[in-house]
Order: C-alpha cells, then structure tokens, then sequence
C-alpha cells in the first residue's frame, strides 16, 4: 500500500527528510496508522525516531516543499516522473491512498485514467492494470481542526485499504 501526500510540508518533511514527519499533519496520520497497525508509533518527530511502518510507503505527488502548501501546475508536472518512477518500483503497492483532490489527481495522471473520476472522501477507484485508489481528506491542520477529517474517518480509509490489499493478495 502507498500512501500519497501532496507535498513536504516546510517545518515537517522538508525540514526532517521524512515526509510527514515533525508537524500536525503527520501526527494526525501516523496517530491513524498506529490505530490500525500500519505503525509502530502514534507519533514521529525525526527521521531516526525508531519509527517503522508495516505494509505501506509514504510518498507525495510534489517534491518541494511550495510557496503557501499550493503546487502549481508546472511544479506538479514537473514531479510526476519522479513519483511515476518511485510507483514503478514500488510495483507490490495494490492499494494508492490519495491525500486529498491534489493527489488524487496526480494519481489519475499517472495512469492517464479517462475520464477522471471525482474525489471523495471514501471514494474508491479500481485501475486495471494498476492499484485501486483511495480517496481521502487530507489531516491538515485546516481539516482536522474543523472536523472535516476525523480520527475514525481516516482510520476507516486505512481499514478500508488493508481488507482490499489483503483481498487482492490472496
């Protein structure tokens, strides 16, 4: 399973080498993948904090971290290959949990998928050749703190994403 993000965030990744790693968001996150097994830790504020993560990846659609959290277009474009590439290798993953409408997107992009469907929270999108994507609120702060995102929503997600690795496994 990979789970895909829409950028290092300036104080978190960027500053700590690991994506999600040192800021909100990312405690909102590994808090879930600890919940749900995916982590050994509900929390990681350095790259050599002992974290590890089981059965999944983390990844974002955009390799710097960009002015105000908003890609543009060419920055996006110009990332693709690299995230197409780490995908390729990464050619296991049977499940793509997408960070909000930006990675969703990304995604779709990345497997030239016509015509796109919508994102949504829960919404689930099967690639044939390729992995089923997942849609899900970003755990920004700005959706976090408002409810938008909640604990058991992304914990649902994440659920959601082992039953269809584990069934697709098998």
């Amino acid at each position: 399973m990979v789970v895909l993000g829409l950028a290092p965030a300036a104080h978190g990744a960027n500053r700590t080498g690991r994506y999600f790693t040192g800021d909100r968001s990312g405690d909102f996150l590994f808090g879930a993948l600890h919940r749900t097994g995916f982590a050994n830790m509900p929390i990681s504020r350095r790259a050599d904090d002992g974290l590890r993560l089981s059965g999944l990846w983390i990844s974002a659609a955009v390799r710097c971290a960009p002015p105000k959290n908003r890609p543009t277009p060419a920055e996006r474009d110009a990332c693709l290959p690299y995230a197409a590439r780490e995908l390729e290798l990464l050619s296991d993953a049977r499940v793509l949990v997408c960070l909000g409408a930006f990675a969703w997107d990304a995604a779709l992009r990345l497997h030239a998928v016509r015509p796109k469907p919508r994102f949504a929270h829960g919404a689930e999108h099967e690639m044939n050749p390729g992995p089923t994507l997942l849609g899900c609120y970003h755990p920004s702060q700005q959706n976090t703190f408002t409810g938008v995102l909640t604990e058991p929503m992304l914990d649902a997600v994440l659920l959601r994403a082992r039953e269809l690795a584990e069934s697709e496994n098998r």
